[in-house]
């Protein structure tokens, strides 16, 4: 079976907000499938954001991990974030889990990965999928060249990158937090159920 692209992921802090957008562009091989896939949530009544590249199932996996211990929690980002990673790397089954998360709240972005990475940016960007280098050296040079907010950056940046990668369209879902503007709702979660395969 052909590897499944997509996904262009991208976290913005700028002014006390935080901004995550998806790309939802999924590819077989040469061929779009699917341009709606909503690969962005919103948990703890719209306080934490989180946006995954890598297998929909691995990642869906690795959210209900993280928002089990985010509620443990009591909505502490970072030792969610730790906790997560440390059973995704010492569980036999989870380190088997292919995805990447990028998870934030109103004060900082976090990144996980499997290898037992829990890293916040030098810059308040974090990117990931396969138009994130791109996304994100856009982001900084908005960033730090521009007046816009943390979601037009973040719609801009994954826009500017859907110009470059194939496997990213400009279709965006950007959340927001502080929600302040009633953005805080992810598409529902049946987009991305049928979605087999990778999406980094």
């Amino acid at each position: 079976m052909e590897r499944i692209h997509g996904t262009t992921i991208i976290a913005v802090h700028k002014d006390g907000v935080t901004a995550i957008a998806g790309d939802g562009q999924i590819t077989l091989g040469e061929t779009i499938v699917k341009r709606g896939a909503v690969k962005v949530r919103s948990l703890q009544d719209g306080k934490v954001l989180t946006g995954f590249a890598g297998a929909v199932s691995d990642a869906f996996t690795l959210l209900e991990k993280f928002e089990g211990y985010l509620a443990s929690y009591r909505g502490n980002l970072t030792k969610a974030a730790v906790e997560t990673v440390k059973e995704w790397r010492s569980d036999k089954m989870l380190r088997n889990l292919e995805a990447m998360l990028i998870v934030g709240d109103s004060e900082q972005i976090l990144t996980l990965s499997g290898a037992g990475d829990v890293f916040a940016p030098d810059e308040p960007v974090a990117a990931t999928g396969s138009g994130g280098p791109y996304a994100q050296a856009a982001a900084l040079a908005l960033l730090r060249h521009s007046e816009m907010s943390a979601p037009e950056i973040a719609e801009t940046a994954l826009k500017i990158a859907a110009e470059i990668d194939l496997y990213t369209s400009g279709t965006a879902t950007v959340l927001r937090v502080p929600d302040d503007q009633g953005e805080g709702e992810a598409g529902d979660e049946s987009d991305v159920e049928i979605i087999e395969g990778e999406t980094s």
